[in-house]
């Protein structure tokens, strides 16, 4: 929220007679801490820590000071204890609710081992709520590790894993037999982000598919394994929102169900709205490179693609088919050498500031509860990303932002006229209305006005471009991958879905359909009957019916032992997300679907992530990540030394989670058909169909 409030330019006032009624004190947050702890530290409420600290309800920062309500000497007492831990004294610490071996261990920066021999009872009775346990100083030596004769230590052996590109941790540790816990109590640098080429510590038998012996910690010295930087571990506190599940969760933090679960044992009940969890403010990047800046020479072939430079600002980056299975190639947009001739982009965000101002309920309040308002907010927040890159690579372009005040049906962009007749591109308004009111206003100008939100056919206008693809091209996009593939594609389709069997009827000729019984069931015998065994059969399943939906899975699943089967759906499912339908079995049958965002891991991506919570202290959402790849588009685009109408014509792009390949339709105007066929791999990744 902190953001939003920037962006409107709106300050809150607090009264000093708050810090007059009560004291306070000044505390430094230590890495991984939470609201929750350091309420518990000082007997106050997490709200009582809130009130003074409005930040603080977005994450909390390491070595950031917060201001303690106190009204006993009890805050004194807690910071003396901290000032001795770190003076090098042993403490006392009681131990909470909810804490464990490794929270203390990381609380106080001290080792398994270390905490162990300060505590030798620990081994019998574990971590138990109010129990004293002994700190002992930073760097004082273990002694029942000290105890220990040499020949123990040096007996042990360790099999070494060096971290291979897609693995995760969970993969990793059902590799070996261990658990996620064990795997970062050994590697304490991982807890955080799981870099490529790192080299892993694991305690345990070596898998079966392992060629090399089992290696001793004395073999392993000679080797010396790359070097690695340090990474710091943060948290912050994430309020769970409707709708949200595992799959949503580990999409934004990049972790696996089991590591939500290890760092929030209240999720093994499941992901409940409104629930407080603990997460990583984010990962460490190797390099502090700007969001969507790609260096001229990759330094590292295994984070950046291979490049061809054309000499023209170009970079070709990858060749891919369309949808009408032509090649196209999708390239990188750098600035073009000797440009200097100033662009202007206008970008037109419905803030509504006049609205906002008169709400008697509060800024904070409507900000709180209006969707519109906020889906704005994050769209500017991600323009602002794209503008700060565009400011660091030195490209031309002047930036004007205008509040378009605007619903469904009005806006203020007739009185705007003037400002916008100059502009190379306009961006915005959202609502397609608008937007088409826009173009048609500058067309005589011809100022391309780039509608960034609307999924609403568009009404023929030349200088129109929709940045969102419309669903007949999406649903196209598979069908055409599909039989670039030879598939045989067969489709079981609920009743209830009309519109889907009305669509494939009319549009994909040659599909054959699952015959329903009489109750609207699957009939499994049929859909069997339709397999082939010497193609690869692509069964498209629309329903939201779960017992057709486990039907379909398990004949799918039986069909697996006699032919190729691959299950694709033209929609998110929600049913699929549901605890009745095993994800497993989805991994199993490579689930297949279209999508406009790439959800891509790649290296430049979790970069732009990293940079986006740096800045904003929240994650990037959908529209925040639009923001900045409409924005970040254009403005390459317009330093080509080219029009943003002849780059549109000519060149495919991709952002951080969109593709831009826009084309002119064939009653006028222009649409994106930028989609990528996305699938579940069985190392569990998601990836993207070639």
């Amino acid at each position: 929220m902190k953001y939003y409030l920037t962006v409107l330019s709106l300050v809150f006032f607090m009264t000093s007679s708050a810090f007059s009624q009560e004291k306070v004190v000044k505390y430094k947050v230590s890495s991984g801490e939470t609201i929750n702890q350091i309420a518990q530290k000082f007997k106050v409420t997490p709200y009582d820590i809130y009130q003074l600290n409005p930040d603080a309800r977005t994450g909390l920062v390491p070595n950031s000071v917060l201001l303690i309500p106190t009204k006993t000497g009890e805050a004194k007492k807690e910071v003396s204890e901290t000032k001795a831990a770190v003076s090098g004294k042993e403490i006392i610490h009681e131990v909470q609710p909810k804490e464990t071996f490794y929270s203390i261990e990381h609380k106080y920066g001290i080792s398994d081992e270390a905490l162990k021999a300060a505590n030798p009872f620990l081994e019998k009775t574990g971590v138990q709520i109010g129990q004293k346990l002994v700190i002992p100083a930073k760097g004082s030596a273990p002694k029942a590790a000290a105890a220990k004769p040499a020949k123990e230590k040096g007996a042990e052996k360790y099999v070494y894993h060096d971290v291979q590109p897609k693995e995760t941790k969970f993969g990793i540790a059902k590799q070996y037999n261990i658990t996620v816990d064990e795997l970062e109590k050994r590697n304490p640098d991982i807890v955080n982000s799981l870099p490529v080429g790192y080299r892993l510590t694991i305690k345990g038998t070596a898998p079966k598919t392992e060629a090399a012996p089992v290696e001793t910690a004395k073999a392993v010295e000679s080797k010396k394994p790359a070097e690695t930087s340090k990474k710091a571990v943060t948290y912050m506190e994430y309020q769970v929102k409707p709708k949200e599940t595992f799959y949503s969760l580990g999409r934004v933090f990049h972790l696996s169900q089991e590591e939500l679960v290890a760092l929030n044992p209240s999720l093994s009940e499941g992901v409940k709205e409104g629930m407080v969890l603990k997460v990583p403010t984010g990962y460490v990047a190797p390099a502090p490179i700007v969001a969507a800046q790609v260096p001229d020479k990759p330094a590292d072939s295994s984070v950046y693609k291979p490049v061809e430079n054309t000499g023209d600002g170009i970079k070709i980056v990858d060749k891919v088919k369309s949808t009408e299975n032509e090649n196209v190639e999708i390239v990188e947009l750098t600035k073009k050498k000797g440009l200097n001739e100033r662009k202007k982009i206008v970008l037109l965000l419905p803030f509504n500031l006049a609205k906002v101002q008169s709400d008697t309920s509060g800024t904070a309040n409507r900000i709180k509860n209006d969707k519109f308002l906020n889906m704005t907010l994050d769209f500017y927040a991600g323009a602002m990303m794209a503008i700060d890159s565009a400011k660091t690579l030195k490209l031309p372009i002047d930036v004007a932002i205008y509040d378009s005040q605007e619903t469904k049906t009005t806006s203020n962009v007739v009185g705007l006229t003037p400002k916008l007749q100059d502009a190379d591109a306009v961006i915005g308004p959202f609502y397609q209305s608008n937007a088409e009111t826009t173009a048609n206003m500058l067309r005589s100008y011809d100022v391309p006005v780039i509608s960034p939100l609307s999924k609403d056919s568009a009404n023929p206008i030349d200088n129109l471009y929709q940045t969102i693809p419309s669903n007949d091209v999406i649903r196209n996009s598979v069908f055409d991958y599909m039989r670039s593939k030879n598939g045989n594609i067969v489709a079981v389709v609920d009743k209830k879905k009309e519109s889907v069997i009305n669509y494939i009827r009319q549009n994909q000729k040659g599909v054959a359909f699952a015959t329903l019984t009489e109750t609207g069931g699957l009939d499994v015998a049929n859909l069997k009957s339709l397999l082939m065994p010497n193609r690869m059969n692509y069964v498209v399943m629309e329903t939201g019916n779960t017992a057709m939906v486990k039907a379909t899975i398990k004949a799918l699943l039986d069909s697996q032992k006699t032919c190729q089967v691959q299950l694709v759906i033209l929609e998110p499912n929600s049913t699929l997300d549901t605890d009745e339908i095993s994800f497993d079995n989805l991994i199993k049958l490579k689930l297949m679907y279209p999508s406009v965002t790439r959800e891509s891991d790649e290296q430049p991506v979790l970069i732009y992530e990293k940079q986006f919570r740096l800045k904003n202290k929240a994650n990037p959402t959908t529209y925040a990540t639009r923001g900045f790849d409409v924005t970040f588009d254009t403005m390459m685009r317009l330093s080509q030394g080219k029009t943003f109408q002849e780059t549109a014509d000519l060149m495919t792009t991709q952002q951080v989670d969109n593709k831009f390949q826009y084309y002119r339709k064939e009653d006028g105007g222009h649409a994106n058909k930028g989609v990528y066929i996305l699938y579940y791999d069985s190392d569990l990744t998601l990836k993207v169909a070639n």
